[in-house]
């Protein structure tokens, strides 16, 4: 009997052991002296429920019509986006076409530019030329000289003319070509005389 009852308090002991203890620890977690949750978390975890398996996962009417909207933006974006791009190809294709016609222009007037180049050496030449045929002609005898002018083109035998002209006013003295127009014979002498009232 001495047994039973020693064994009987050696049972409500350790119950009083374990319920001390689990009410101190449960005191500590209170006052946030220790974490029962963490500490027993490494032991038991609840294994959350799987995305797949979840109840409520297809999403509400609310929620698909704003999938809805965002969707129609997205493609209102992308359709305005490609007309851009459309507008941007044509904008391309004008830009070199006036490109083009702008390097054609360019050409044309470099064209222009090289050929009055060319025509400003050649009446400096022609001009040279015609300053020293006039020199050589009021060098000459007047006969002589009537001889030779009327072999000549008609712009030409002008423009020594007129050179005379020129020479002589700068000199200070009279002109010869009123006599050596008077020397040719009469219709190249009509014919010079109304030229030069016409260029």
């Amino acid at each position: 009997m001495r047994r039973i009852a020693e064994k009987t308090k050696i049972i409500y002991l350790l119950l009083l052991i374990v319920f001390v203890l689990v009410v101190g620890f449960l005191w500590l977690d209170y006052i946030g002296f220790i974490n029962l949750a963490r500490i027993t978390g490494k032991y038991y975890t609840e294994e959350a429920p799987s995305v797949l398996d979840a109840a409520d996962d297809e999403p509400s009417l609310i929620e698909r019509e704003e999938f809805e909207k965002e969707k129609q933006k997205f493609l209102e974006r992308v359709e305005d986006l490609d007309k851009r791009e459309m507008q941007i190809v044509a904008a391309e294709k004008d830009l070199d076409a006036e490109r083009e016609k702008l390097e054609e222009v360019k050409k044309g007037l470099d064209l222009e530019k090289r050929k009055l180049e060319n025509e400003k050496k050649r009446y400096s030449g022609y001009k040279k030329n015609v300053v020293t045929l006039a020199q050589k002609i009021e060098s000459m005898r007047p006969e002589e000289a009537v001889e030779i002018m009327v072999k000549w083109e008609e712009p030409l035998i002008i423009d020594v003319l007129r050179q005379i002209d020129a020479n002589a006013e700068e000199a200070g003295r009279t002109s010869i070509t009123s006599y050596l127009i008077s020397l040719m014979p009469r219709e190249k002498a009509s014919r010079i005389m109304y030229l030069m009232t016409q260029l």
